[in-house]
């Protein structure tokens, strides 16, 4: 096979080129700022649809339109070994949970939903201007696993939530619809010194536990970003941009037709910097293995 010339997009030549580059991040911080508002404003200014509050709760527990509910599935984990029992709207709104990020995969909530993802990825920009380099240590991504366990042990232990009670994440929305206190700066700023001054990325990409479990149910999920390596020239770009890195893998992806991995948080970063347009969100029946 031929060697294939490999190229990097050149800069946008116009506002419409550099909307469509950024046409996930926009996407995402749509989403994530709109759940703010629908939040904060049922719960602020009492926003309702023929009667019935909007989105009211939080990611821990909330009702759409008073009537859906949905429930973080980690946190009623955390509490049925802390030995609570759950509700049947609970339970319910668990499942409606998991049944979506099944769907869309389960890290999609860390770069589509989570509030930490804003800060983490300020704290990547100033990293880049500030032109940071320098890590006091490498973080394994593998410890967010380890302290997924943890968390979960202490549930047991000490009968009480383990995580939710200290998630910097639960603490920046809980205080940013019921009112921004010292919590909200702490756990802001904590995040930001953590990923300038130890390592990049080091909560969302190492470190946080909420993460991990959605990574192993993700490992399951149905949309995936779908792989063409007759077409890919291993550029690189895409690698550059990748918040989780490791889940690049070319070789296995020439086999698969995708980025397998549980931890994507299908963001979109790779497929707008691909120059090939090698890559592309397709649900996993329809990005198959490679012929051969």
């Amino acid at each position: 096979m031929a060697k294939r010339e490999i190229r990097h997009l050149p800069p946008p030549a116009n506002l419409k080129e550099w909307l469509y580059r950024v046409r996930f991040t926009l996407a995402r911080r749509t989403v994530q700022f709109l759940l703010i508002v629908l939040f904060i404003g049922t719960f602020r200014f009492g926003w309702n649809f023929f009667g019935k509050p909007l989105l009211e709760g939080d990611l821990s527990g909330s009702r759409i339109f008073g009537l859906i509910p949905m429930a973080d599935p980690f946190a009623a984990l955390q509490r049925v070994l802390s030995q609570y029992w759950l509700s049947p709207e609970t339970l319910l709104g668990a499942f409606l949970v998991l049944f979506f990020y099944g769907i869309v995969s389960g890290r999609a909530f860390c770069s589509w939903v989570c509030p930490m993802n804003l800060v983490t990825d300020f704290a990547y920009w100033l990293r880049e201007k500030l032109h940071i380099k320098t890590q006091l240590f490498s973080i394994p991504s593998s410890l967010r696993y380890v302290l997924l366990v943890v968390c979960l042990v202490l549930c047991v232990l000490t009968g009480e939530a383990a995580f939710e009670a200290l998630s910097p994440q639960g603490i920046i929305w809980r205080e940013m619809v019921y009112g921004i206190g010292y919590g909200f700066l702490s756990a802001v700023f904590g995040i930001l010194a953590l990923d300038l001054g130890v390592s990049k990325r080091a909560w969302c990409g190492h470190l946080c536990p909420l993460g991990a479990f959605w990574a192993l149910w993700g490992k399951f999920g149905l949309l995936k970003v779908a792989y063409d390596d007759n077409t890919c020239t291993r550029c690189g770009d895409c690698l550059k941009v990748c918040p989780e890195p490791q889940v690049i893998n070319f070789n296995k992806a020439a086999i698969e037709g995708r980025f397998s991995s549980g931890e994507c948080t299908n963001c979109g970063k790779c497929i707008a910097i691909c120059p090939e347009n090698s890559l592309n969100f397709k649900l996993r029946c329809c990005s198959s293995k490679k012929e051969n």
